[in-house]
């Protein structure tokens, strides 16, 4: 058996020709549990991360009208159809989805003011948006929504 710990790629392998060939008795139950949930944790990250970026250059859109540009337009139109790709293709994420908006948009205040160097106080502490505006590709904040 290839070792988990000092060949990932190699285990990862022999694990799948295991499960192909029917023979679960050879199978390396205790790592394939860790790495089954590894995975289910990665794709909340994912969703998180796409959430977070899109919320930053939404709050940037909202508080800094100025320096708005086609850029911060093609983010948040890629960060929309990410968040909705990877929020279609783990649909049993969508319980779970007040709770990601809260944890984004907490990042995404730290962050955009970060890039803009205002104050943490001068976004809205709770999201000031829904969902579906959050996702409507026609949906741009102005300055004292």
């Amino acid at each position: 058996m290839i070792n988990y710990d000092t060949d990932f790629y190699g285990w990862t392998q022999e694990q799948a020709a295991f499960l192909k060939a029917g023979k679960l008795t050879e199978l390396d139950i205790e790592n394939l549990i860790e790495e089954v949930e590894t995975m289910g944790r990665s794709e909340k990250r994912e969703l998180n991360s796409r959430l977070t970026v899109l919320l930053i250059h939404l709050l940037k859109w909202q508080y800094q009208p100025i320096r708005r540009g086609r850029s911060w337009q093609l983010t948040i139109k890629g960060q929309r159809i990410n968040f909705s790709e990877t929020l279609e293709e783990n649909p049993s994420l969508k319980p779970q989805l007040n709770t990601i908006l809260k944890k984004a948009y907490a990042k995404s205040i730290i962050k955009a003011s970060q890039e803009t160097a205002l104050d943490e106080q001068v976004f809205p502490s709770t999201c000031p948006w829904t969902y579906a505006q959050i996702l409507d590709d026609n949906f741009y904040p102005d300055a004292g929504e």
